[in-house]
């Protein structure tokens, strides 16, 4: 028995070494293919009789480390984010314009500057007027092209995220598709399954770049995928992801967790067996592109477009918006003011200070005109006062339902009393009562629509040939979108002199600086407070400034937000690349390890085959002398 058993040792030290010499082939085929793990054989002793035991091969092991591989997809993940961010934010950068370049709405804005102080130094000049008027027309298009650039990009956004959405349906169909190939395995892997799996692999990793996974593995060897939200992508059978893009992108398209208020498109996950979910409502992706994606198309870039029209409505109101203090009045015991709304129009603001004497309280109450009753309520938010108590008041019924709904609103709270005297005057008064309420101040701040009203405010710049007031509307604000709209009044463009005359009848004088003076002040030196929606400034302080200096603030902080995206991305990269070399040094095919293994196992093939051959010469042997 014991040449028998040798023999049988030999022959199983040869069929290891012919697989393990198929595996060594295959590494080196396979040595720059994507994904691919180098392969070993899984090899055990086995007992064959007294003396000596054969090699048994149990499997084709692959060289990996898990957790290093489960550290790598995470990273893929935030690279991908950091990456996506980066690019876009760059392209920001290039729609804005660097500080102090040409074609850039900082540019445009001091062009416009000094066609007005060249108006104001010769205000009868026709070519000075026309310079202003041409100036205006500048920066007015600069806003458009600027309001475009950001809506392209938010429109490339969207179109990442239905691509990202294709890429990961097919890679989850593929995972799951492998993971039904592998059902009843043992968990021990062969050629094929170990194939299987690197293929697996590339799509687990391709799904990571565009979202934030992780796996759990079975003893079949089948891969589950979550979310790190918790949500299963994928089993033996696949989730389906659907996006319901939108189309053309404008500053009125926006996310909303309200379905029937959102304009964008959402990422809904159908499940299998029946049920949905939206993805997007319940931040159930929080990494990778299409979290970027997101991010950017209903964050970021809304914010951008909110600065742009921030600064084309400050504009725009700076030079058509007129207080009128109330004037006094009284009622037997009860003081206020009368105030004319005869020119109050849809988002025109009521301006009223009272005092509680009772609690000390000064309140700072705007009354804004709403001429679409379904916009009601409004939040305090509707104006950048933080100190502002804010109150829509619908004027679509007339002045009886405006009193009602003011009485109604302050008579019993705030102790206030509104009553129309006469016209289009609207009286606030008091209680009358001692040591209760004192109305302190009264105002209203209408939007001047005439260019010839005898006043030095003027519609400069309209909304697409509309009047800009505010208005505020249940499709949200004229403010939003603002940029993309706003034109030089068609009355100035025909008539440059109205940058000067103010009045036909009484005739402004010839040389009056009145008008020039008012927009150059307000465009240079007069102070401005910004929504903090805007990204700059808080709800609590909100950001004041010129208008220079506000444009100077969002294009500084743009810049500087791609730079730290741009620091950020190459960071991720620098991790990300550190990890693949690391796991490609355990797990990729090193040429020179597989040359030396090759040897090595020429030298086992060789000896095994010795062995094999002293065998038969004994066997010989033994057969003549029996044989004689």
């Amino acid at each position: 028995m014991g040449l028998s058993q040798a023999l049988s040792n030999a022959m199983s030290g040869l069929r290891a070494t012919q697989a393990s010499l198929s595996l060594v082939s295959s590494n080196v085929a396979n040595s720059e293919t994507p994904g691919y793990v180098r392969k070993t054989l899984n090899q055990v002793s086995g007992t064959t009789g007294e003396f000596g035991s054969s090699v048994l091969i149990t499997g084709v092991n692959r060289q990996l480390d898990e957790f290093l591989q489960s550290q790598l997809r995470t990273e893929m993940s935030g690279a991908s984010y950091a990456g996506v961010r980066s690019d876009f934010l760059t392209n920001l950068q290039g729609v804005y314009g660097n500080p102090d370049s040409t074609g850039t709405i900082e540019d445009a804005y001091n062009k416009f500057l000094t066609a007005l102080q060249g108006l104001s130094t010769s205000p009868e000049s026709q070519s000075a007027r026309i310079g202003a008027v041409n100036a205006a027309q500048a920066l007015a298009q600069q806003l458009n092209a600027t309001s475009q650039g950001i809506q392209t990009l938010r429109a490339n956004a969207e179109a990442g995220l239905s691509d990202s959405v294709s890429t990961a349906n097919n890679a989850m169909q593929q995972i799951a598709r492998i993971n039904v190939q592998l059902q009843g395995s043992t968990g021990v892997s062969d050629a094929s399954t170990a194939a299987l799996l690197d293929q697996r692999d590339q799509y687990i990793s391709q799904l990571s770049q565009l979202m934030d996974i992780r796996t759990v593995t079975n003893s079949q060897n089948q891969v589950t995928v979550f979310t790190n939200s918790g949500v299963q992508l994928v089993g033996t059978e696949a989730a389906t992801l659907s996006f319901n893009a939108q189309g053309t992108m404008t500053p009125n398209t926006l996310y909303s967790t309200d379905p029937t208020k959102s304009t964008v498109g959402t990422i809904t996950i159908n499940f299998p067996h029946g049920g949905s979910y939206d993805m997007v409502s319940t931040n159930s992706i929080r990494s990778g592109k299409i979290a970027a994606y997101l991010e950017l198309r209903d964050d970021t870039l809304v914010k951008a477009q909110t600065q742009i029209d921030q600064f084309a409505a400050s504009m725009a109101s700076a030079l058509s918006d007129k207080t009128t203090a109330g004037t006094a009045a009284t009622a037997g015991a009860q003081a206020g003011y009368d105030l004319d709304l005869s020119g109050l129009q849809s988002g025109n603001t009521i301006h009223l200070t009272y005092k509680d004497n009772a609690t000390g309280v000064t309140h700072n109450l705007s009354i804004i005109r709403v001429d679409d009753p379904s916009a009601l309520p409004l939040s305090n938010n509707a104006t950048v006062d933080p100190n502002d108590e804010v109150l829509g008041i619908d004027f679509s019924g007339g002045m009886s339902s405006v009193l009602a709904q003011l009485n109604g609103a302050l008579g019993t709270t705030a102790g206030l009393q509104f009553s129309n005297p006469s016209g289009s005057t609207l009286r606030v008064l008091d209680d009358g009562a001692p040591n209760r309420v004192d109305v302190t101040a009264a105002s209203v701040t209408t939007t001047v629509s005439s260019l010839t009203s005898g006043n030095p405010q003027l519609a400069m710049f309209t909304d697409n040939g509309a009047l800009y007031t505010g208005a505020i509307t249940a499709n949200g604000s004229q403010t939003t979108g603002l940029a993309a709209r706003i034109s030089v009044n068609t009355g100035l463009i025909g008539d440059p002199s109205r940058m000067v005359v103010s009045s036909t009848n009484p005739q402004t004088p010839a040389g009056d600086t009145t008008r020039s003076d008012f927009i150059l002040d307000q465009l240079a030196n007069a102070s401005h407070t910004y929504s903090p929606q805007t990204g700059l400034g808080t709800t609590a302080a909100p950001l004041t400034g010129t208008l220079l200096n506000f444009a100077r603030q969002f294009i500084s902080a743009q810049g500087e937000a791609a730079t730290s995206a741009k620091q950020l991305a190459d960071g991720q990269d620098v991790v990300l690349n550190t990890l693949q070399n690391k796991m490609n040094s355990v797990s990729g095919v090193n040429m020179d390890e597989e040359m030396a293994h090759l040897l090595a196992l020429q030298n086992a093939y060789s000896a095994n085959a010795r062995v094999m051959s002293s065998i038969k010469q004994m066997y010989d042997t033994l057969l003549q002398i029996a044989g004689g």
